[in-house]
């Protein structure tokens, strides 16, 4: 342990330094060196990228632990200060992913996605989501030669050196191959395979030393998901398979585009597939000009997302806007293109059948399944909470299914919630199956979205609580028998707490 607090603060001690030598170590480039040969420029990027991330960590540690010293955790001021601080730390570290860029914006964009994460930090790192800058063709195609071959006008009549999207791992080129085909060819950025065991460990060794300093605050549980996430993402052969199955599974939907593939010009680092057109499934303008309504895309993107959830057990894990676009071409009117199949998680079947008995429970309000189910999930402790994290109401609520909570019941939950510390939420996050993970995240993005889009919450719950059941019995047909029993129950149940207060007022 002595060791361990040594090279902890020996090395929080050169991130100091680094920040005290050069004033403008926030801001400065991670492209610096450029005159260092290019075997050593990757890991000395590397050690200038930790050693901003280790100052950084370093200063936002100091800071909540002078801020909130002395301070009584169930006073007002407590929780005031702890706001102010939130919002200081998640700018301080928007700022390190915007000056580290790659993995670092990544980590960012990933932490934002979480509801579980205080408001502070999901609200100021969710700018993260546009902060990606291209890379200059010229490396761009040095990974193109390296995997497809030296004469790519063998290959393609026409390819635009300037990108049509950017992230933090790839950037997509639009191309036009030999037999005329409209192609969006996605790179992957060079080196980025030495740079994630770099910034990973860094990202690991950061949230020991943070649970070290705050036991309270362990983040182990994160760095593990985004690692894992972030390893299946390099591999665009996986990327690709993952892309074919979504498209197999929706095949007979006349609401879902997925882009086909072209196998012979795809590898880990290079994906070649079909160029779609479209817009950010969240730009309301763009729907509303192409006469769309933004309600029925909300209602389809839950829909296919509850299928891949409650059906296939096959979940795309990063739904974000730039990940989902509507296209005016479709049966309908119109289809949503999904896109950037690289995070996905294969639920198990175990796990998916007892998700969807989680929400056949949170639609009954079944108090003794849900506990049940806590238990199959590894957190019984705080599985009366699951109605508040999915559905927004308490397990006590009167409230139908999808309207607000009463004031009684905001206050009282209110009061219940000042008894959770730190300590409970990191508890209950890192005692949760990675399945449940992933799916608590998706949620998160999905539920962004169709906030933009103006749905209500009933439309979620109802989308999401009709695949639950269809899951539980395929042979139902979803878009009538459960919807009946869906509405039968909410209004049972709702007569039921009528008839109840009604009685008892009377006594």
């Amino acid at each position: 342990m002595r060791k361990a607090k040594t090279a902890l603060c020996l090395i929080t001690a050169t991130g100091l330094t680094f920040h005290a030598f050069n004033p403008n170590f926030l801001s400065s480039s991670s492209d610096s060196f450029p005159n260092f040969p290019e075997k050593l420029r990757a890991p000395i990027h590397g050690v200038n990228r930790s050693s901003r991330a280790i100052a950084t960590i370093a200063f936002t540690a100091v800071d909540y632990k002078f801020t909130l010293h002395g301070l009584s955790v169930d006073s007002d001021e407590y929780r005031q200060k702890l706001s102010e601080v939130h919002r200081r730390s998640a700018s301080r570290i928007r700022k390190l992913c915007e000056v580290n860029r790659g993995f670092y914006v990544k980590a960012g964009q990933f932490v934002a996605a979480l509801r579980q994460v205080p408001k502070e930090y999901s609200l100021t790192l969710s700018s993260l989501q546009d902060q990606a800058v291209p890379y200059h063709f010229k490396a761009i195609k040095e990974v193109l030669i390296r995997n497809l071959g030296p004469e790519l006008s063998d290959m393609f009549l026409s390819l635009d050196e300037h990108p049509i999207a950017a992230a933090s791992i790839a950037q997509v080129h639009r191309g036009v191959l030999k037999g005329h085909q409209e192609v969006a060819i996605k790179v992957q950025y060079p080196d980025l395979e030495q740079q994630m065991k770099i910034d990973t460990t860094t990202m690991y060794f950061l949230s020991k030393s943070l649970a070290w300093f705050f036991p309270e605050y362990r983040f182990e549980w994160l760095v593990s998901e985004f690692v894992e996430s972030i390893s299946l993402e390099l591999d665009f052969i996986q990327e690709a398979r993952n892309s074919e199955t979504t498209a197999n599974n929706f095949a007979n939907n006349k609401w879902v585009k997925v882009p086909r593939v072209f196998w012979d010009l795809t590898t880990h680092q290079v994906l070649t597939m079909e160029f779609c057109t479209g817009q950010k499934v969240d730009d309301v303008e763009y729907l509303k000009e192409r006469r769309i309504h933004p309600m029925k895309v909300a209602e389809v993107l839950l829909e296919v997302f509850a299928e891949m959830i409650f059906i296939h057990g096959f979940l795309h894990g990063d739904p974000h806007p730039g990940n989902i676009l509507v296209s005016p071409e479709g049966q309908n009117g119109f289809s949503l293109v999904i896109l950037d199949h690289g995070i996905y998680k294969k639920l198990d079947e175990g796990f998916r059948l007892d998700y969807c008995q989680l929400w056949k429970a949170l639609i009954l309000l079944d108090s003794k399944n849900l506990q049940r189910l806590g238990e199959r999930f590894g957190v019984a402790k705080y599985s009366r909470y699951f109605p508040v994290i999915f559905t927004g109401r308490t397990i006590d609520s009167k409230s139908a299914l999808g309207k607000a909570m009463s004031v009684e019941e905001r206050r009282n939950l209110k009061q219940e919630l000042k008894s959770l510390k730190m300590e409970d939420i990191s508890s209950f996050m890192e005692s949760l199956p990675s399945d449940f993970l992933t799916i608590l995240r998706t949620d998160g993005l999905l539920r962004s979205i169709v906030s933009k889009l103006g749905a209500p919450q009933r439309v979620r719950l109802l989308a999401y609580g009709k695949y639950a059941l269809y899951g539980l019995s395929p042979k139902l047909n979803p878009e009538s028998e459960v919807l009946q029993l869906l509405s039968w129950m909410a209004k049972v149940k709702l007569l039921l707490y009528t008839m109840y207060e009604k009685i008892r007022l009377c006594c």
